[in-house]
């Protein structure tokens, strides 16, 4: 930072012009593809109104190193287009002038990410008009100062990324053991359908409007893809103690299942119920009670051997599903519970280390994200230049 202090004092003791994007850059849509010209082996990314790529074309007609703000969908979603790729209609790409490097505007637009998402119209369906964008204000110091800027938050950027290809890498590990521990391949173990071992209660329908800030524990099938991962002791959610009685719970200890997704890939998933309380179940949730470790089976009902057993009962549609018969064919292995436990312990430690929020390395990349933003707020704060 002394470094960059040292430019500023140098470079622009009386401040720094600030600009409006559109008279330092230019601001480009891009040409329509549509869904059915894509196939998934073609080469090139087709960055649209999402905030991943629509899919894959044959063609590019952008170069790499490419600034992207989406103009539909993730209204003003700001990306780094890191290879050659399609720029979709609802799609910008902003390049530019001489006088501002590619990668330091790319830092200021992206700090101004609340500012962009903020423009866009309250239309249906909403976007993000050019006019607006081109208002934004870009701070333009000397390029020696850009440039010590971008190599200071490229490393914040590269630790992240380190971090981030770790995980992936952690992920993977903790997946393949999970699938080895619970296949119990060249071992001598019983095998029990879910059916044989427990039963399984449906819960009762409600809808996100009965949701309030405090009251009975409630589980919102949803939920289950956005916020519980193996096993959870507290409720994100909750509902009227009035309205409980008149709906089906799961007791502690039993494991959350959810019966109905968008996708085949999304049926299965469980949660163990390690609460104080019972907590309520929505009717797309099966509640499963057993006498086996009920972490051991939440981990079981992850692995790639499980979804092989239920997939042929999943009815698929726009919203897939699957029922408790089906549920219930599913076999698994029923080791003593001493080595249930054993089991759970390591898998634990595998779960903390890439998912806990907490600690591990979610943990840190969260640190890490925070550090180099604020870094990036105070190193691209300048003071203005008088008469601009």
């Amino acid at each position: 930072m002394s470094r960059i202090d040292e430019l500023i004092e140098k470079l622009c003791p009386d401040g720094v012009e600030h600009f409006e994007l559109e008279d330092c850059a230019k601001i480009v849509r891009g040409n329509r593809v549509t869904k059915s010209q894509l196939k998934p082996d073609k080469q090139y990314p087709v960055i649209s109104g999402g905030v991943k790529p629509l899919g894959y074309f044959d063609e590019y007609n952008r170069e790499e190193n490419t600034i992207t703000i989406a103009q539909y969908g993730s209204a003003g979603y700001i990306d780094w287009q890191k290879e050659r790729f399609w720029a979709n209609d609802v799609c910008y790409s902003v390049y530019p002038l001489e006088s501002v490097l590619n990668k330091y505007l790319f830092y200021v637009i992206i700090n101004q990410q609340d500012l962009i998402y903020s423009l866009k119209t309250n239309a249906i369906p909403a976007h993000l008009p050019q006019n607006l964008l081109g208002k934004i204000k870009i701070p333009v110091p000397p390029l020696a100062i850009q440039e010590k800027i971008v190599e200071i938050l490229d490393q914040f950027t590269q630790l992240e990324t380190e971090l981030e290809t770790e995980l992936e890498a952690r992920k993977a590990q903790y997946q393949f053991y999970r699938n080895q521990f619970l296949a119990f391949e060249n071992k001598e173990v019983v095998w029990k359908s879910l059916g044989e071992i427990g039963t399984f209660t449906r819960g009762k329908r409600f809808v996100r409007t009965d949701m309030i800030e405090n009251g009975f524990p409630c589980l919102h099938y949803g939920e289950m893809y956005t916020h519980y991962n193996v096993f959870a002791t507290e409720s994100k959610s909750f509902i009227s103690p009035e309205l409980a009685k008149r709906l089906r719970v799961a007791n502690p200890g039993d494991v959350v299942i959810v019966a109905a997704g968008e996708t085949i890939e999304d049926i299965g998933k469980g949660t163990a119920w390690l609460g104080e309380s019972d907590i309520v179940t929505h009717d797309a949730c099966f509640s499963f009670k057993s006498p086996l470790n009920p972490k051991y089976v939440s981990y079981f009902l992850r692995t790639r051997l499980f979804h092989d057993q239920i997939k042929r009962h999943i009815s698929s549609g726009k919203i897939s599903s699957i029922n408790a018969k089906g549920l219930a064919t599913a076999k698994i292995p029923v080791p003593p519970m001493e080595e249930q436990n054993r089991i759970v312990k390591i898998l634990d430690q595998f779960d903390d280390l890439v998912n806990n929020i907490s600690s591990g390395l979610p943990a840190e990349i969260k640190a890490r994200r925070q550090q180099y933003e604020y870094y990036r707020a105070k190193l691209l704060t300048f003071k203005v230049m008088e008469n601009h």
